[in-house]
């Protein structure tokens, strides 16, 4: 059978794009779907965005300490709307790159709403086109808790068009994005509280990075309420009022509400089962180790999976699909050490395995050597931010099954310590290597 496509592509995210671009390396004619900006959640409202907003903050931050470093003291002001439309205009040039891209690798690129009617048929508004693969790579949306009032709140798709700094912002869920968003917006001068159901933020990074990160958001001044879930939500003329129950019986007052309570498959409304694609828990597209699904012919990659959700992780796959696929190298990808960031003040970064993890596959072997110590930044002002270094070792061969960190450039050093924790570097091998001074990284090389 002759098909219009050799792979077509549905969704323009991280993924989709570095499995587009690789397959059309290969000679084969490729097509992508993407109803919304090219880039997907990462670029337009994610981690781009919300990198560039950190930056800002830090400024608000640095300022704060300034005086102690001789600069005098002097007023400020932060424009939100003139901040947030340069944002805007630097999301709109990684677009026209990225169309670019895919214009010079000859790949088509079609701006609708796509659908399966069988499993080698798509279906773009009314019109039929056929494909030898198919690569789903639609992402994810965030979840909204069945909450009475839940309508009330918004979610990280919408915090980057608000048109003005809210003055009371409360944030439902304690996970990364919360957060990230919990630092930001407090150093912009929201007055931030957090509710968490779980004993601790930053559900399954290790304990220890649970803790120091949650210190220092309380010790900025952030309200954080753990083991705690919102009730309800009401209108009023005061603003929005959240019951709080659990381990703190509370109302709370905001002019925002974030809901950051995690993400789900973007599946629905794809005719999956026209294709008779098997989807597991909470809409995830099932797949095998090398991104087959149910269908020897269909493939799906990133969010819209159940693996790790991660930009990095979604090109790595949409990569190695295109290699097995249409470059005869059968890869499949090692998510053990996949490092990871929250990207708050103070900044956390983990690579490997926690120590909850290490002892249940390892058991009294496991050894951890930690600290924490006052970095020299904060050694002139009065302000205690200390950093948190940890490993977590196999005590019986040496080797570092993760590493762990909460302090200023956190995820720069856990990404460099991962490359070398992912080739099974032990403690030794750290402890002989020289470092640099002064710098926090050079920590890490002299744990006792």
């Amino acid at each position: 059978m002759t098909f219009d496509y050799d792979l077509f592509v549905i969704g323009a995210g991280p993924g989709g794009l570095a499995a587009a671009k690789k397959a059309a390396s290969y000679g084969v004619r490729v097509a992508v779907a993407e109803q919304e900006s090219i880039g997907g959640t990462c670029v337009n409202r994610g981690c781009v965005p919300k990198k560039l907003i950190v930056y800002a903050a830090d400024f608000a931050l640095q300022n704060q300490i300034a005086h102690s470093y001789g600069w005098s003291d002097c007023q400020t002001y932060f424009d939100w709307t003139l901040f947030i439309k340069s944002v805007h205009q630097h999301i709109d040039t990684i677009n026209q790159s990225y169309f670019q891209q895919l214009q010079k690798a000859g790949i088509e690129l079609i701006s609708q709403h796509v659908t399966f009617i069988d499993t080698h048929t798509i279906n773009i508004d009314g019109r039929k086109v056929t494909a030898d693969k198919i690569l789903i790579a639609v992402g994810g949306q965030p979840l909204k808790p069945k909450i009475p009032g839940i309508e009330y709140a918004i979610t990280s798709r919408e915090m980057f068009q608000l048109p003005y700094l809210p003055k009371r912002l409360a944030i439902i869920g304690g996970g990364y994005i919360g957060v990230e968003f919990s630092s930001m917006m407090h150093a912009f001068g929201c007055e931030v509280t957090v509710i968490e159901r779980d004993g601790t933020i930053l559900s399954g990074f290790d304990d220890d990075i649970c803790s120091a990160v949650q210190q220092g958001l309380i010790k900025r001044g952030i309200k954080i309420f753990t083991n705690s879930t919102v009730n309800e939500i009401k209108f009023s003329e005061e603003g929005f009022l959240l019951t709080i129950t659990g381990e703190n019986q509370e109302i709370i007052t905001a002019d925002t509400i974030l809901v950051a309570t995690g993400y789900a498959p973007n599946t629905k409304n794809l005719g999956l089962e026209n294709a008779h694609v098997e989807l597991g828990e909470h809409g995830a597209i099932k797949v095998d180790e090398y991104s087959r699904t149910s269908q020897e012919n269909i493939f799906a990659v990133g969010d819209c999976t159940s693996r790790v959700q991660l930009t990095p992780v979604a090109k790595a796959e949409g990569i190695a699909f295109a290699d097995t696929v249409f470059g005869n190298k059968a890869q499949k990808l090692n998510y053990d050490y996949v490092p990871t960031a929250v990207f708050c003040r103070p900044e956390a970064a983990s690579v490997g395995m926690t120590e909850a993890k290490a002892r249940e596959k390892f058991g009294e072997s496991v050894q951890c050597y930690r600290t924490q110590f006052q970095p020299l930044l904060y050694r002139l002002i009065e302000q205690d931010e200390p950093t948190t270094i940890k490993l977590v070792l196999n005590g019986d061969s040496g080797q570092v099954l993760g590493a762990h960190m909460v302090g200023e450039h956190a995820a720069d050093i856990i990404q460099s310590l991962g490359v070398a924790i992912r080739k099974g570097i032990t403690k030794e091998d750290l402890d002989e290597t020289i470092g640099i001074h002064p710098t926090t990284g050079e920590e890490f090389l002299s744990l006792n």
